[in-house]
């Protein structure tokens, strides 16, 4: 990893502008984990039988991005990344994936998510998770998707520091 280019979150603002700043700042954390890594280092597994590398991680968020934000509140028949059903588990085999390709997925998610936020007049837009095949909030699937960045940022801390010794923010 090079510098700490993050921008952090900031100490005060609107409940809207903290999860947005949070999510932002979890975002930018699982792209900084990954910098610096030939492809074969981002496909490198934790151990067996696990299929987790960072790169999975990458892929497995640009599901979570589409699943939480497009399928529930523009298009709930939105075909996932990775997979022709809702198998989460897909995209952690990142085996003949390569940087380019996972990245250009997520960012793409992230870019379709910062939209929807924005766009939404309020916290309180309400979307249909089909999943679950029910009503939440916009404020509910920021908060939910900014806890999915948080544990897997921190699989990201012991993936990273597993394939090169680099340990820290």
């Amino acid at each position: 990893m090079s510098t700490d280019n993050r921008t952090g979150p900031p100490s005060f603002g609107s409940e809207r502008e903290m999860l947005r700043a949070f999510l932002d700042y979890h975002r930018a954390t699982l792209a900084m984990k990954c910098e610096g890594l030939t492809d074969e280092e981002l496909r490198q597994r934790s151990m067996p039988p696990s299929t987790l590398s960072l790169l999975g991680l990458v892929r497995h968020m640009a599901e979570v991005e589409r699943a939480w934000f497009r399928r529930v509140f523009e298009d709930n028949d939105a075909p996932m990344v990775w997979s022709d059903k809702i198998d989460f588990q897909a995209a952690y085999d990142a085996s003949g994936s390569t940087r380019q390709e996972a990245f250009t997925a997520w960012e793409a998610e992230v870019a379709d998510s910062r939209r929807i936020e924005r766009e939404s007049e309020s916290l309180d837009r309400v979307g249909h998770q089909p999943r679950w095949r029910e009503e939440v909030s916009l404020r509910m699937v920021m908060v939910h998707v900014l806890l999915e960045y948080g544990r897997h940022n921190g699989h990201a801390d012991l993936l990273r520091e597993g394939v090169d010794g680099t340990v820290g923010a």
